[in-house]
């Protein structure tokens, strides 16, 4: 069994030890060296080759976007993860860094870190699963799957529930599952279930897409190819937190034939817009009159742990449009969004999913194409031109 390996670079010697702790108690995955800044991080990826390089943006000598400046030059391929802060400044300087090529990001705790790495912990290793266990694979690497990961996180989950419910009291021991090779621990891969919808896709009125881990770049590459005769509004919930979203879709915008904004709450739908729900909102739509719609935001519970959620923005567009409507579920850890893309379907919607070999993480895709949510498997190259394809055929 090959562990995952990280490079941790952050000029904080505390950052990099509360990081590295996080790594190194994961099964699977370990932190093989660490860097203060860019320049001694150039050295060190040379020396160690990681899978997967953790990043801190302002440090001193060379920032972490100087190092990704280099990188792009240089041909550099290791994914790299940002540690960012949360501040109005540090959300634009992070989508600068997607732009520059860095895989995703995580926020930077701040305050207690002994309260705030645990919001962290379970998003950071994701990422390592995802982004630097694909690179593991390519090495010809033996790493645990992201199923593992995702079954862990949720274990983690609820020892954190159970000790908040429990107080100081003793903990009872939260379900572990065992630590074994990826040939020993596998997802069964089911036969997609027969969805017999309740009519015939029509007319497509609005698209709505949900996907996570992995998504930044692949909504970069589906709207930057979409094509600009599209006339219906696009939804989008991308598991993203508060503070970067309007950052985000501002940097969608400037390579989309198409309008991306950030979502807000009354606006009504414009054709030709792309929408991407704020951090920590859900978004939702509501008919407010003849071929009118709004679009509504809140910050009901979170469904499925996520706040925005695609199954929220699913349900509302298959009880409002119908067969009316194009659903599109993409890479993403987890099951958001599935169940109530089914419910798209049995309405008679058009139905997309990305395949397995092009998502970060086929979790979310996965479990819609098992539920018979997905009429079509579709690889990310070729995401913007079927969108493109169903919205202007059945306008």
């Amino acid at each position: 069994m090959d562990d995952i390996s990280v490079l941790v670079c952050d000029d904080s010697a505390l950052m990099r030890n509360v990081i590295s702790r996080v790594i190194d108690g994961t099964p699977g995955m370990h932190v093989v060296d660490k860097a203060m800044n860019g320049q001694i991080l150039i050295d060190k990826v040379a020396a160690c080759n990681p899978d997967v390089i953790i990043l801190d943006i302002e440090m001193p000598v060379m920032t972490g976007i100087d190092y990704l400046k280099y990188r792009k030059q240089s041909g550099g391929d290791v994914p790299v993860i940002i540690l960012s802060s949360i501040a109005e400044k540090g959300a634009a300087v992070t989508v600068e860094a997607l732009e520059l090529g860095a895989s995703d990001f995580i926020t930077k705790p701040n305050g207690s870190v002994s309260m705030d790495i645990n919001a962290v912990a379970d998003r950071l290793v994701e990422m390592i699963a995802s982004y630097g266990g694909a690179r593991a694979r390519s090495k010809g690497k033996q790493v645990y799957s992201s199923e593992y990961y995702s079954k862990l996180a949720e274990d983690r989950a609820i020892e954190r529930k159970l000790q908040e419910a429990m107080g100081s009291r003793p903990v009872p021991s939260a379900p572990k599952i065992p630590v074994v090779p990826p040939v020993d621990f596998k997802v069964e891969r089911k036969q997609p279930a027969v969805i017999t919808p309740v009519t015939n896709p029509g007319r497509v009125d609005v698209i709505a897409i949900g996907i996570s881990t992995g998504g930044p770049n692949a909504l970069r590459d589906v709207f930057k190819e979409i094509s600009p005769d599209v006339k219906q509004p696009i939804l989008v919930v991308q598991h993203m937190p508060a503070g970067f979203t309007k950052e985000f879709a501002a940097s969608l915008d400037r390579i989309c034939p198409l309008t991306v904004t950030e979502a807000i709450d009354g606006e009504t739908l414009k054709n030709g817009h792309v929408y991407i729900a704020p951090g920590n909102y859900h978004i939702y739509v509501e008919r407010s009159g003849l071929g009118s719609y709004t679009l509504r935001t809140s910050q009901d519970p979170q469904r499925n742990g996520h706040r925005p959620s695609a199954d929220v923005l699913f349900e509302s567009v298959g009880k409002i449009f119908g067969n009316h409507a194009l659903g599109v579920i993409m890479t993403g850890m987890g099951k958001d969004g599935a169940v109530e893309l089914a419910g798209m379907r049995k309405q008679g919607a058009w139905t997309l999913g990305q395949d397995e070999k092009t998502s970060i993480v086929y979790g979310m895709p996965r479990v819609a194409y098992e539920l018979g949510a997905v009429q079509k498997q579709v690889s990310l190259e070729n995401m913007a031109g079927e969108i493109s394809r169903i919205a202007l055929q059945n306008s």
